[in-house]
């Protein structure tokens, strides 16, 4: 087995691939002297298989690099890739069937359609794609999120953590490439937060899934295998097996 390294040659978790990647990616916003740099030639490697947390102050421009990656938004300058595919490359048709095919979602807003009950929620972007779920699949993801008993429920009787946990199992069932989450925890409390991270953790470790998240959370980085800083629109500094300790540690030297 291979180990993956980042462009500037820092060792990422070993890895047959490389999920996502940015190349000297350049996002800014505005014209002249009211020109703001969001992303300033960024260049990093997501490991397949592995949970990646990207941290950094507010303005430091971690989301513009997720939404980037995830194809929800464009660069000025610079490329990113899924797997070997260049996104900068592709139409706007093209971009929204990437991201319906191959990439996973959970943000802070659950996003689940009121009528539609759990399991109707989580089949519905492969049922729009028409494509045929894998009951094999499904069945692991269901079960990992423990949402057997709940999947006849609507979203209004579902507390807010089943109501992610869905979400979630929808970003799951169609076997994302990547699987992107800005702040997926903002909006839930600890306890509830505490069962997402988790979920997403055993996604990782028992399903072999890739998760790129955002937080500000130093209890929610600790659970990933990796965290990324970003400061100005660059990348500052990473950590390997964090810890909330270390993370704190990190964010506090870098003024966060």
């Amino acid at each position: 087995m291979s180990t993956a390294t980042d462009l500037s040659g820092s060792a990422l978790r070993p890895t047959h691939r490389v999920a996502a990647r940015a190349e000297l990616a350049r996002k800014t916003y505005g014209i002249g002297d009211a020109t703001v740099v969001a992303l300033d030639s960024v260049t990093v490697d997501f490991a397949a298989g592995a949970f990646t947390a990207i941290m950094g102050p507010s303005g430091s421009g971690k989301s513009t690099l997720l939404h980037c990656l995830a194809g929800l938004d464009k660069l000025t300058s610079g490329r990113v890739f899924i797997g070997d595919t260049d996104l900068t490359s592709l139409s706007d048709k093209q971009l929204t069937l990437l991201r319906r095919d191959r990439l996973g979602f959970v943000f802070q807003a659950f996003n689940l359609l009121p009528t539609l009950t759990a399991e109707e929620n989580i089949t519905l972007p492969a049922d729009l794609a028409g494509r045929k779920i894998d009951q094999a699949w499904f069945d692991q993801v269901i079960a990992t999120l423990r949402l057997g008993d709940r999947l006849g429920h609507r979203p209004s009787q579902l507390s807010g953590g089943q109501q992610q946990r869905v979400a979630v199992a929808r970003a799951l069932v169609s076997k994302p490439e990547v699987v992107f989450g800005d702040e997926p925890t903002g909006a839930l409390d600890s306890r509830t937060g505490a069962e997402l991270l988790t979920f997403l953790r055993s996604a990782v470790d028992d399903l072999g899934q890739t998760v790129v998240m955002v937080t500000h959370d130093p209890i929610a980085a600790a659970y990933a295998d990796r965290v990324v800083f970003l400061a100005d629109g660059a990348i500052v500094d990473e950590l390997t097996d964090p810890t909330r300790d270390s993370v704190l540690e990190t964010m506090k030297r870098l003024g966060a």
